[in-house]
């Protein structure tokens, strides 16, 4: 659905404004749906095991038991939090035999934890965020 002042396609903007998911200067306000699902998933990224597990599929397809060694907790946990991320479209999975693989759902989620993870270690390196 259009939002309301869309503009017609440009030479910049070819798939017109349904494409269009900047939001700058002519887009000063978010919509409703565009925050409630922002804030879902950020919901689902405040919780460690959860971050440790999307961090650890940055590089790729993994299974069950190794995403679990790295993220420190049970198979299990994981693959409840597993779950749960791939409910909220974090993460797909596909069945390999009885094996059950995991990886991002694309690459802007793999962007965003690496601009999450950069900011914190800014914040605890104490090192200025302009670099």
């Amino acid at each position: 659905m259009a939002h309301q002042g869309a503009k017609p396609p440009t030479p910049a903007d070819p798939a017109g404004p349904a494409a269009d998911h900047r939001h700058g200067p002519d887009h000063p306000t978010l919509p409703d749906p565009v925050v409630d699902t922002a804030v879902g998933f950020l919901d689902l990224l405040a919780e460690p095991s959860r971050l440790r597990l999307l961090w650890a599929l940055r590089g790729g397809e993994l299974g069950v038991t190794a995403l679990a060694g790295t993220a420190g907790c049970t198979p299990t946990a994981a693959s409840q939090h597993l779950a749960k991320l791939r409910l909220g479209g974090l993460v797909e999975q596909r069945a390999e035999g009885r094996a059950r693989l995991y990886r991002l759902r694309g690459g802007h989620i793999r962007r965003m934890l690496e601009e999450i993870v950069g900011h914190a270690e800014h914040a605890v390196g104490g090192i200025p965020y302009d670099l």
